[in-house]
């Protein structure tokens, strides 16, 4: 029954996506809404909740990422209705958006909600061949250039994680069958699983094409060049959306390998992070354009979330996961009045706004701004006092403390650089070059009051509790 609640707003967009009416974008806009109703009712369930026998279980990490991602969802259903008025887009590209909008959720379900690695790797590709065709609804070269570079980038990630998958599954088969493939046993059995290090190979090659699709070392550009060629709303959904889809399956992927060997697993995932904020940091620093620069600081904060997970801090994570998901598509969305008719100058962007929602965009988007780079009172800056404390205290208990340590200042270093970028970008939009005219819509103001809700919502003290409970 609860499946059948989860997938029927998805599969009535789907549908009503195929009608040529004017008045069925409101339809749709219905459809994005009811989604978050059956996903709160899920709260009042007790956890783990079976929804479909073994195979689709919700528990508090997957009621509390889809909850996330329903939110983002209706955030960028709102500032749709006025895409059109800063891009040219048909009524055909808007209702095909929609279309396999509904396709990329329902994937998303499936693979949030898996109980299994196998169902979990099929939603995920049903959500990354979904966004394809998203990509495509803006007719551009750069937008179709982009979307088949996409679909080979995806097809090498998603083909790691099923041969990372595949070599898991072989090495807990002796002793659980073909119950091997369930996260639940895999994770109680994990110390008895005969094969520990073929375990952690597969584990290595899963990771790597989970961290290929969400931007990771060494393909840094991929993503920022598809979000800069798509239209705005396909950006947001990327940032988050999608990438929690990735990041759900290293939670529990990595919860498995923490059971196995956690030295190795914190090693693995440490350098690759660091090598990935390096690279990312320095690219920042160079950014010449807004999506560009958002889309960059999405992967430094993702693998931020990786790496306080790791480091024994759930918490630290999973805070810093919901405000990156509110935050960034926020940022994306304000792109879309930021570099109205296709300038995208960063000197004076954040001149020239007038009436009560031009300086309630200008309000927002500077708040924004400045709570992605972690300024108190951001949730950021509070997920990053617990984060760097956790890797602190795993480094006490290592054999390398003072290299640990050391690791920890040049990370430090790092974020530095783009918090200077970012300041910097900041202080030039506000008071330098030229002052124009920029119009803000009803929908696209709606949606940042929402996401600006939402992040407050993240520090109130029930939610700070259920999340300290998730894990």
């Amino acid at each position: 029954m609860m499946l059948t609640l989860l997938l029927t707003p998805a599969l009535f967009m789907f549908l009503v996506s195929f009608l040529r009416n004017e008045n069925a974008k409101y339809l749709l806009a219905l459809s994005s809404f009811v989604i978050l109703f059956p996903i709160v009712d899920l709260f009042t369930f007790v956890k783990p909740y079976a929804i479909l026998g073994t195979y689709l279980v919700a528990d508090k990490l997957d009621t509390y990422v889809l909850l996330v991602s329903s939110i983002v969802g209706i955030g960028v259903t709102l500032a749709l209705f006025t895409m059109d008025k800063h891009v040219t887009v048909s009524p055909k590209a808007y209702r095909k958006f929609y279309r396999f909008f509904a396709i990329f959720w329902i994937g998303l379900i499936f693979s949030i909600l898996s109980n299994h690695m196998g169902i979990y790797w099929i939603g995920l590709e049903l959500a990354t061949l979904s966004t394809v065709y998203m990509i495509k609804t803006n007719h551009t070269p750069a937008a179709h250039k982009e979307a088949w570079n996409y679909m080979i980038v995806g097809a090498i990630a998603v083909s790691l994680i099923l041969f990372g998958i595949i070599l898991m599954y072989a090495s807990a088969k002796p002793i659980l069958g073909e119950e091997a493939m369930q996260f639940d046993l895999l994770l109680k059995h994990a110390k008895e699983i005969p094969s520990p290090f073929l375990f952690e190979i597969g584990f290595a090659i899963a990771t790597i094409g989970m961290f290929v699709k969400m931007g990771f070392f060494p393909m840094n550009l991929w993503l920022a060049n598809i979000e800069r060629s798509s239209f705005y709303p396909v950006a947001a959904l990327f940032s988050g959306i999608l990438e929690s889809a990735v990041v759900i399956g290293f939670f529990r992927f990595s919860q498995i390998a923490m059971e196995v060997n956690y030295n190795n697993l914190f090693i693995f995932v440490f350098i690759y992070t660091i090598l990935t904020i390096f690279i990312v940091s320095f690219l920042i620093y160079r950014a010449k354009d807004f999506m560009r620069l958002f889309s960059l600081s999405g992967i430094e904060h993702m693998a931020l979330i990786v790496l306080f997970w790791v480091s024994g801090s759930p918490f630290a994570a999973l805070l810093h996961f919901g405000a990156h998901a509110f935050l960034k598509p926020a940022l994306f969305l304000s792109t879309g009045v930021l570099e109205t008719n296709g300038k995208f100058k960063m000197a004076g962007a954040l001149r020239g706004y007038t009436g009560k929602r031009g300086k309630i965009f200008l309000f927002l988007v500077s708040l924004f701004l400045l709570a992605i780079i972690s300024l108190p009172p951001s949730p950021m800056f509070f997920s990053e006092l617990y984060g760097f404390g956790a890797m602190i205290n795993t480094a006490k208990g290592s054999d390398h403390m003072l290299g640990m340590i050391g690791a920890v200042l040049f990370l430090l270093i790092l974020l530095s650089i783009i918090f200077y970028r970012f300041v910097s970008i900041y202080q030039s939009m506000r008071y330098e070059g030229e002052a124009r005219s920029r119009k803000v819509y009803a929908g696209e103001l709606f949606a940042l009051i929402l996401f600006a809700v939402s992040l407050v919502a993240l520090m109130l003290p029930n939610t700070l509790h259920y999340l300290k409970t998730v894990i």
